[in-house]
């Protein structure tokens, strides 16, 4: 059985990754970069980058294609535009950049360390109304928090 960091190991090793401080260098070099934030929908109303676009990993795949309800068409136009794929840690931007390369994008790369990376370089998160989120406040918002009943049991060792 295949645990998702060991999938995302064997099946994404030719995604390019871009630290946040390489995004920051695009962002000067391209203003043209279409940033594309896949965490789901309360996650991007509390913060993200400015200027980025909301596609959730759960619906990516008709977000990027015409002729459905969750099309967005100035992602489904962007298939050969500089696009830069982010979540909160660098997981989920890294299977997103992959289904969208399978689907015909040309220059696509993952965030890697996402929107907690971005914070630690201290670089802006913005809220659904536009305000300046504290750094602070986005470190707290990052930080994960994983329960015990989550943790991995004892007795599932060898899976």
């Amino acid at each position: 059985m295949n645990r998702f960091l060991k999938l995302m190991e064997e099946s994404i090793k030719d995604i390019k990754e871009l630290m946040p401080w390489d995004l920051e260098e695009r962002l000067a070099k391209n203003p043209d970069l279409l940033i594309v934030d896949v965490r789901e929908p309360e996650e991007f109303a509390a913060m993200h980058i400015p200027h980025s676009i909301s596609a959730p990993r759960g619906i990516l795949e008709s977000c990027v294609d015409w002729d459905y309800d969750d099309t967005i068409p100035e992602l489904v136009r962007s298939r050969d535009k500089e696009v830069v794929v982010v979540c909160r840690s660098g997981n989920r931007s890294l299977m997103a950049a992959f289904s969208m390369i399978v689907l015909g994008y040309k220059n696509v790369a993952s965030l890697k360390t996402g929107l907690r990376g971005w914070n630690d370089y201290e670089q802006s998160l913005i809220d659904q109304t536009g305000k300046e989120v504290d750094i602070d406040d986005a470190e707290e918002y990052f930080t994960s928090v994983v329960r015990d009943d989550q943790r991995t049991p004892a007795d599932w060792a060898g899976y």
